[in-house]
């Protein structure tokens, strides 16, 4: 299993925006420090932001904010809000034979559920206690 990009992208635009709480920041600045495509950020911080995660600012001094607290951003909404809940096998799609009697799409069911519960008992303000990280995502 595998998250997707767009996914990947906005836990990281989620991390610098909670470093770098003391200015708005710009689309440019985490595009340049992620060495990622403004393109594909813009979709990220758009989804984000009709998601009511962070606020975004148009004009002159405009950028982007968090706009809930670090405790209330869980991990696994986030996830569950950017990739849905897909079955990890198409029974369907495959047309196997044996989908009338085989156990592996529960299986697969209730170890998607184990990751879903996992992730979701942290929040933005645990992935930052690691101090070397902060310290990266810091605009110096």
């Amino acid at each position: 299993m595998q998250i997707s990009r767009y996914t990947d992208y906005a836990y990281r635009v989620l991390m610098y925006l909670a470093i770098n709480d003391q200015h708005r920041v710009t689309m440019v600045e985490i595009a340049e420090f992620y060495g990622i495509s403004r393109e594909h950020l813009r979709k990220v911080v758009h989804r984000l932001a009709s998601l009511k995660y962070i606020h975004t600012y148009t004009g002159k001094g405009g950028g982007m904010e968090l706009s809930e607290t670090l405790e209330n951003i869980n991990l696994g909404q986030v996830f569950l809000e950017f990739e849905g809940r897909n079955s990890l096998i198409d029974c369907q799609q495959t047309h196997c034979p044996l989908r009338t009697s085989c156990d592996l799409n529960r299986i697969f069911y209730k170890a998607q559920d184990a990751f879903l519960n996992e992730i979701s008992q942290y929040t933005l303000q645990d992935v930052l206690h690691n101090s070397v990280m902060v310290n990266k995502l810091m605009n110096t």
